[in-house]
């Protein structure tokens, strides 16, 4: 797996790296700050998730390119293509989130992650079985994660709208 496994694990993580690097000194204030739901993890836990998240995806990215063979042929532009783009629209989720504090924007960037990694699972289980599996607990994230960012989004345009019932 030394060192292309390596390098298909470490890439996902340099969007949450420079958002963090960017945003580390306010964020978790802000974060502290927000109505949330009362089902919604603390922040660190939040930051492991997604770390633990993008590793697992890197890895199953890894598990693909391997599958066709290493390189950069023709074969690898559509599973590989896809999960660049979803990897971009994941980052742009963060940038949208924890540096501009827009959640309508980052919900909207949600949904087609979500989509978007839906379709990355159907392209790659053909390729290689595992690697289509290990993007259901991402799936499973992109779940909680727009759940909670649709409560802070509507808290947003109703502040006061979260009751004990939610």
């Amino acid at each position: 797996m030394w060192p292309q496994g390596a390098i298909f694990v470490a890439l996902p993580l340099l969007g949450p790296i420079l958002v963090w690097l960017f945003t580390h000194q306010r964020t978790p204030a802000w974060w502290e700050g927000l109505r949330k739901p009362p089902w919604c993890p603390p922040y660190k836990v939040l930051l492991l998730v997604w770390t633990t998240i993008y590793a697992i995806m890197g890895y199953a990215s890894y598990l693909v390119w391997k599958a066709l063979g290493g390189g950069f042929g023709r074969a690898l532009a559509l599973p590989l293509g896809l999960y660049a783009v979803q990897l971009a629209v994941s980052w742009t989720v963060l940038v949208l989130f924890f540096a501009a504090h827009n959640a309508g924007l980052a919900l909207l960037h949600l949904l087609l992650l979500y989509g978007l990694v839906v379709s990355l699972a159907l392209v790659w289980h053909p390729i290689n079985k595992l690697a289509a599996l290990l993007l259901l607990p991402y799936l499973a994230w992109l779940t909680v994660t727009a759940s909670i960012t649709y409560h802070l989004w509507m808290d947003s345009l109703c502040p006061g709208h979260l009751g004990k019932g939610d």
